[in-house]
């Protein structure tokens, strides 16, 4: 049974029924969407830093296990699986109960300007994303 969580890296979610499909499974999207949102939560805990960098997702994607249904209650638990020198790649696992129903993986780029050069990640940012590295 799934406790009530006060983690920054963790966010719990009552499938609704826009969520899911004819079918009644939850559309990959949605995952994507909820994992997007558990990065967000996660995300505003990291040290300020000076001049920090705009992140920008350069790549989302989902592995499905087990589909979630309507009214499902899902824990999305964020990792960090790559620290690069201007990227940061995440993992948010998605577990229903005591089975995980999907990985959705994220890739950010840190960059600067109207251009969005890629830039190098800020050390404060890289230390504190250790932390969580899976």
């Amino acid at each position: 049974m799934m406790m009530n969580i006060e983690r920054s890296d963790v966010i719990e979610v009552r499938v609704p029924p826009r969520d899911v499909d004819r079918h009644g499974h939850m559309f990959i999207a949605s995952y994507i969407s909820q994992a997007e949102t558990a990065l967000s939560n996660f995300w505003r805990t990291r040290p300020l830093v000076d001049d920090e960098p705009i992140y920008v997702a350069r790549k989302a994607s989902c592995s499905l296990h087990r589909a979630l249904r309507y009214d499902d209650l899902a824990r999305f638990s964020v990792s960090v699986n790559k620290i690069g020198g201007k990227s940061i790649g995440f993992v948010v696992a998605v577990e229903t109960g005591n089975e995980l129903a999907a990985e959705v993986e994220i890739l950010w780029l840190a960059v600067r300007g109207e251009e969005h050069e890629p830039v190098s990640l800020p050390e404060d940012t890289r230390d504190w994303l250790y932390r969580y590295l899976a």
